[in-house]
């Protein structure tokens, strides 16, 4: 129900995210946690819409944290 401030762990670099949007940050970096043995096409597709969700919804903050 409350976002939180979220720091890019290579540049450090911020931005304050909204709580759906740092529900989706947390899935989209615990897919990227994911041994690639372990993945398959369902994830790379979920994790590739995630992305794409983050990009439409709040470029700015996928400039900083994903891309």
């Amino acid at each position: 129900e409350i976002g939180d401030e979220v720091r890019n762990p290579y540049t450090g670099e911020t931005c304050l995210l909204t709580a759906e949007e740092l529900s989706m940050y947390d899935f989209v970096m615990g897919c990227a946690m994911i041994p690639s043995t372990n993945l398959n096409d369902s994830v790379i597709k979920n994790w590739q819409d995630g992305l794409s969700w983050f990009r439409t919804n709040n470029p700015k903050a996928y400039m900083v944290l994903l891309d």
